[in-house]
């Protein structure tokens, strides 16, 4: 019949063996956890707890929502506020654009995904090098994320009031030791070392002249500029700290010679 004797469907990939999933999960209490933090520092900044779980559930953006209640703080204006979050949460959009393109959602599941389309669901997706994997690691690290970050920012709402000032714990820089601890082992070239330096030391010399949640746009303005003139390896980048195919690819080894009797039993056949 002119097939290959040898040849057989795959297995159906259990869903918790999935490269993809396991990675989505991980990101997903890394990054929930830390929701605490925003929970805590936003009724200490003067918004009430369903005013807080508001911006979790409906803006959910993590760098917008601690912009927000950043400018709050310092004394801004709702209008100012908003001005920050929306500056900050422009990449949404331009990650929207490309998962769209990527997993091509349908029907409900286009609003859903556009709800869910973060830093963390869209580097867990385009991770991924299999269609299927790209789409179970979008919905594991977005729904994972929704869930867990909701579920912290209602603890840290609730506790606010009786922790104290949330500077004495810690909980300030929650955020940002979090962000720091999932990018830091990605960096695996030389220069986006020395990109992500440039860019600290940007932000840092800009705390003190602009107001706040406009020095981590300035830290994105310096990125783009040094990639757009650099002219570095083109194999170097943010790249995973783990391989999810290295299993596969210690199993499953190339054998030209396999292929070339597959394609003389097709011929002969």
């Amino acid at each position: 019949m002119g097939l290959d004797p040898d040849a057989a469907e795959p297995a159906p990939v259990k869903i918790l063996q999935s490269p993809a999933v396991r990675i989505g999960l991980s990101i997903s209490i890394a990054t929930g956890l830390y929701g605490v933090s925003f929970g805590a520092l936003s009724v200490t900044s003067g918004l009430d707890f369903w005013q807080t779980m508001a911006l979790s559930l409906l803006l959910f953006s993590g760098g917008s929502q601690f912009a927000f209640i950043g400018v709050v703080a310092g004394g801004g204006s709702g209008v100012a506020a908003m001005g920050a979050a929306t500056l900050l949460g422009m990449r949404n959009g331009i990650y929207g654009m490309q998962i769209n393109a990527l997993l091509q959602p349908r029907g409900w599941r286009k609003f859903a995904a556009a709800q869910l389309t973060i830093d963390e669901s869209t580097a867990t997706s385009t991770g991924q090098t299999d269609p299927d994997e790209q789409k179970r690691g979008f919905w594991t690290a977005g729904i994972g994320v929704f869930v867990l970050w909701n579920l912290f920012t209602a603890l840290g709402a609730l506790a606010g009031g009786a922790l104290g000032d949330p500077k004495q714990w810690g909980l300030d820089g929650a955020a940002v030791a979090a962000f720091l601890g999932l990018l830091w082992p990605r960096l695996k070239g030389r220069e986006p070392v020395a990109i992500a330096v440039v860019c600290a030391l940007a932000t840092v010399l800009a705390v003190p002249f602009v107001p706040p949640g406009v020095p981590i746009l300035v830290a994105a303005v310096v990125a783009a500029g040094i990639g757009w003139f650099s002219h570095g390896r083109s194999d170097e980048g943010l790249e995973p700290d783990v391989d999810p195919y290295a299993e596969d690819h210690v199993h499953h080894h190339h054998d030209p010679a396999r292929d070339y009797r597959g394609e003389r039993t097709g011929d002969d056949a």
